[in-house]
């Protein structure tokens, strides 16, 4: 008896979901349409762009000063060593907090980014509710979320009604200005994962190529 009330249960529930009306939403698609976010998330990449090149500077000045000092460490003796190695040092550590405090997991690239989307995701988010309540839709994917979709009727694809209604509720680019800061003269501070614990002066600083490509529109 057990039994059979257990499969009459999987049979009703697999019967509910599969009576819901699916819908699918491409959110970065909606986002990519949004003049608002598209002029908040340039002054991001700017700000971005201005970090790589205050560490470009720093990358320089540390292998000028690093060679310099391979170079002239055998005439140094005593204090007078220990201090240019000591500053050899001290470089390449403010180098790596530099890294992890501005491009690392939780570095101020990834905060502003978020503080930069969130708004618009609220957004979203309702007005993904609101075409939902209007279409009667019981279940929403969201395509740009790695869900492989291999066949989509577009009767289905609610992301342009969604931009409709985002398109009538918010406002002019001029009132939604995102206030990105300017920190390029102030020093970091320490970052767990960016510190770096070194007893050799000759080490090298790893390059920074890798933060010189990287993609600012998301993880």
């Amino acid at each position: 008896m057990k039994k059979i009330a257990f499969i009459v249960t999987i049979l009703f529930t697999a019967t509910h979901i599969y009576a819901q009306k699916i819908g699918v939403v491409d959110t970065n698609y909606v986002l990519s349409k949004l003049p608002q976010f598209k002029e908040a998330e340039n002054r991001l990449n700017t700000q971005v762009t201005q970090w790589q090149a205050d560490l470009q500077k720093l990358q320089a000045e540390y292998e000028r000063k690093r060679e310099a000092f391979e170079n002239e460490k055998v005439l140094l003796v005593g204090d007078q060593l220990k201090l240019r190695e000591k500053e050899i040092v001290d470089m390449e550590t403010s180098i790596r907090n530099t890294i992890g405090a501005r491009f690392g997991t939780n570095g101020e690239v990834n905060q502003l980014r978020s503080n930069l989307t969130k708004p618009y995701q609220d957004q979203i988010w309702n007005a993904i509710k609101t075409v939902s309540t209007k279409n009667n839709l019981g279940i929403v994917l969201d395509k740009s979320n790695n869900i492989s979709v291999i066949f989509l009727d577009k009767k289905y694809d609610y992301t342009e009604a969604v931009l409709n209604l985002l398109g009538k509720s918010l406002p002019k680019v001029e009132e939604t200005k995102t206030s990105i800061p300017n920190r390029g003269g102030r020093p970091m501070n320490s970052n767990k994962n960016g510190k770096l614990k070194s007893n050799s002066a000759s080490k090298k600083v790893a390059p920074i190529e890798s933060i010189q490509s990287m993609d600012v529109k998301g993880n």
